[in-house]
């Protein structure tokens, strides 16, 4: 009975010694990977613990006294910590898990090729295309599990650029071995095709000429808010109020009192309000002058506020047209190089009737339709909140079907446009984050959108050719 309890207490007591030994060592090993917080590893570690202080036990049950009877007898192969570290050697190398092995084997083949196949599967939600297949990627670089790439958008976004930014970095990181990811997403607008024949203005890369057909359907309200619109997003826009008869938007930009200077005596520097360039013959004559002039005398003093003003580097001109299909607008439509035109109407039919003949005229000349506004859409009441289509309902998404055009958005009968226009202080400005500036934005948007997706202009770039008799 004393022999086996002393056994036992030498067994335990060995057992117990080389356990703090393996142990010792296992903490040691484990410190060196202090930064490694994979979980992997630490049931790695936890396992090779558990075979090592089971080898220990085993030797100690052979082995009572505790002592290395291999070493004692020369073994070869060494003690049995040695043993145990060899163990731990190749169990590192060879029996890691094969879940850890797979991540590696991924993370080792991920190049370009597999991020572009990721990139592919988000959708830009402005033009309702992927990324790659837009070519918006640019300066992709995969080193490691690490990725960085930029985004350039064809139009102004500076309120999706985070959104955009967040969603294909979410895409990324569900792939196996992904690191850090650096997306950095920025907007670059460049010129468009225009008509045939028709050159571009200098210091303007895009015009949109913004028409109805009638007057009174909010055509000059649409106008100055979408270009403060799209200075919103990051452009530079400039506008031109084209009514020569009844301009108005030196009272919505409140800058009716001031005047344009010239510089070299050829040129006039336009005026600017609220981050946007602007020039208008109400800026040359007093507000209660009337323009008692004939069509060609009208025409030709809109072509020297086009042509004779220095606009400044803009990505867009917005030509806030006069009302009708006359002579000025069929003049401008064929001499002034336009990008694209957007229909302002109300719903009802007699309104309908007028943008038909504007859009009819727009496509004789070869001017693309980038899209219908439906303006007084719905009146809301400010009292009561009661919604009620004073002047029809559905009139420009139908036209709109007849034609093939897109409709861009439907805006409210609401007395705060009209109270904030004539305060000087158009809504996109007065109520930036309001639900009518967002539609205003996204209105603004949409057409951008459109005239980034149209072939850009070449013309810069093809050689001048002379012809000289020898």
């Amino acid at each position: 009975m004393v022999g086996c309890s002393s056994r036992g207490v030498g067994r335990a007591g060995g057992g117990a010694g080389l356990d703090e030994q393996c142990g010792a060592e296992g903490e040691k090993r484990g410190a060196k990977r202090d930064g490694d917080v994979h979980c992997w590893q630490k049931t790695w570690r936890r396992q090779e613990l558990r075979r090592g202080r089971r080898a220990c036990e085993i030797r100690a049950h052979r082995n009572p006294a505790g002592r290395d009877r291999s070493a004692s007898a020369g073994n070869p192969n060494g003690s049995a910590g040695e043993r145990w570290r060899r163990l731990r050697y190749h169990s590192s190398v060879f029996a890691r898990p094969r879940a850890f092995r797979s991540s590696r084997k991924q993370a080792m083949s991920l190049d370009q090729q597999t991020v572009t196949d990721v990139l592919k599967s988000v959708i830009d939600p402005n033009t309702g295309k992927d990324f790659v297949s837009a070519r918006c990627i640019r300066n992709l670089v995969v080193e490691g599990g690490n990725v960085a790439f930029d985004v350039e958008l064809g139009y102004p976004a500076k309120s999706q650029h985070e959104p955009i930014r967040a969603m294909l970095a979410e895409a990324l990181a569900v792939v196996p071995g992904i690191g850090r990811i650096d997306v950095e997403v920025s907007s670059k607008v460049v010129a468009h095709a225009v008509q045939h024949g028709v050159k571009l203005l200098p210091g303007v890369r895009n015009i949109i000429a913004v028409a109805s057909g009638k007057g009174g359907v909010g055509k000059s309200t649409t106008s100055v808010n979408l270009a403060l619109a799209l200075a919103a997003e990051g452009a530079r826009v400039g506008l031109l109020d084209a009514d020569i008869y009844g301009p108005s938007q030196p009272q919505m930009l409140g800058i009716g009192g001031e005047r344009p200077v010239s510089e070299d005596g050829k040129t006039m520097i336009p005026l600017e309000a609220y981050g946007i360039q602007a020039m208008s013959i109400g800026f040359l004559i007093e507000q209660d002058t009337p323009m008692v002039w004939r069509g060609p005398m009208a025409t030709q003093a809109l072509n020297q506020m086009l042509k004779d003003t220095a606009w400044q580097d803009l990505d867009y001109l917005l030509i806030d047209m006069p009302p009708g299909t006359g002579d000025i607008q069929l003049t401008l439509s064929q001499s002034v190089p336009v990008t694209g035109a957007v229909i302002v109407t109300t719903p009802q039919d007699i309104a309908l009737l007028d943008a038909r003949k504007g859009l009819k005229m727009f496509e004789k000349v070869g001017v693309p339709i980038l899209g219908l506004v439906e303006n007084m859409s719905i009146h809301i009441c400010s009292k009561c909140g009661h919604e009620e289509h004073i002047f029809g309902q559905g009139g420009g998404e139908k036209m709109c079907s007849d034609y093939n055009i897109p409709f861009l958005g439907a805006l409210p009968l609401d007395i705060q446009i009209r109270a904030e226009a004539d305060g000087g202080r158009p809504t996109v400005v007065a109520d930036p984050d309001g639900r009518i500036s967002s539609i205003y934005k996204q209105i603004a948007r949409k057409v951008a959108v459109r005239i980034a997706e149209k072939s850009k202009d070449m013309t810069h770039k093809f050689p001048n050719i002379v012809i000289k008799n020898s």
